[in-house]
């Protein structure tokens, strides 16, 4: 069968397994000649895959290597029911005792998505369908992209596009991304105020030790103080949550 009569979703299909099975980032030539492609089509291919997270394009390098979009599809379902399992009951105390709301989130790629929503009785509603949200604009997806290797994090938000999703909160440009996200690293949680909807603040911190690395983290979202400060004793919280959501994981892991 000649390369044009090859469904689209068959070529695409080729490079991503090709991709799995290198360790080590490889050059669009190569990616061409293993799947038996025209270089125009395994070049266009390989951009709308980097565009969706599924491809990191390693521009210094000139090579290709699979992202993580293509990593969540494969191996992480079962990562996500693991935590969903392990992570209800302990939302649902923490926020009877607070008051707040709480999230549980997983990353892919510039996107994270909201598996659960634990809300507070006298809190409003943060989420609307659809649950998927720029990584960027809040303290969850930081959180995440925090424990993201950083050169998968240039590669992401390469392009000046990366940061034109729609939301204005959240860091403007790549600099800005990595300097919030060393103050993420440093401090062991992400912090929003405002950014995803007026009057609403909020911490997260990434939840470690899921299957395959899946990217993952949980988030406590309050009423915007007064002083327009956000109370530490709630990024201890959150830490002490994701740190029992690891240990639970950990614990499910073991027992089978």
């Amino acid at each position: 069968m000649s390369v044009s009569h090859v469904p689209s979703a068959t070529r695409t299909l080729r490079v991503l397994r090709f991709l799995a099975a290198r360790t080590t980032p490889v050059s669009l030539e190569c990616i061409a000649r293993a799947c038996e492609l025209p270089r125009s089509t395994a070049y266009h291919l390989l951009n709308t895959m980097v565009d969706e997270g599924f491809v990191v394009h390693f521009a210094a390098e000139h090579r290709f290597g699979l992202g993580i979009g293509a990593q969540e599809v494969g191996l992480g379902f079962a990562g996500q029911d693991l935590l969903l399992r392990v992570g209800r009951t302990p939302l649902a105390m923490v926020v009877d005792r607070l008051g707040v709301s709480a999230y549980l989130v997983v990353g892919q790629g510039r996107e994270i998505v909201v598996l659960h929503e634990e809300r507070g009785t006298q809190m409003p509603p943060l989420l609307t369908r659809p649950t998927r949200l720029p990584a960027r604009s809040s303290a969850s997806g930081r959180a995440v992209l925090a424990e993201t290797p950083l050169e998968q994090v240039r590669a992401l938000y390469a392009a000046p596009s990366a940061f034109d999703d729609g939301h204005r909160g959240g860091p403007p440009d790549l600099a800005t991304l990595e300097a919030a996200l060393g103050r993420v690293r440093r401090q062991g949680y992400a912090v929003q105020d405002n950014d995803m909807r007026p009057g609403l603040a909020g911490v997260a911190a990434p939840v470690r030790g899921l299957p395959h690395g899946l990217p993952a983290a949980v988030a406590l979202t309050h009423r915007r103080e007064p002083t327009n400060v956000l109370s530490s004793r709630l990024g201890l919280e959150v830490q002490r949550l994701a740190r029992a959501l690891s240990t639970a994981v950990a614990a499910q892991e073991t027992a089978v």
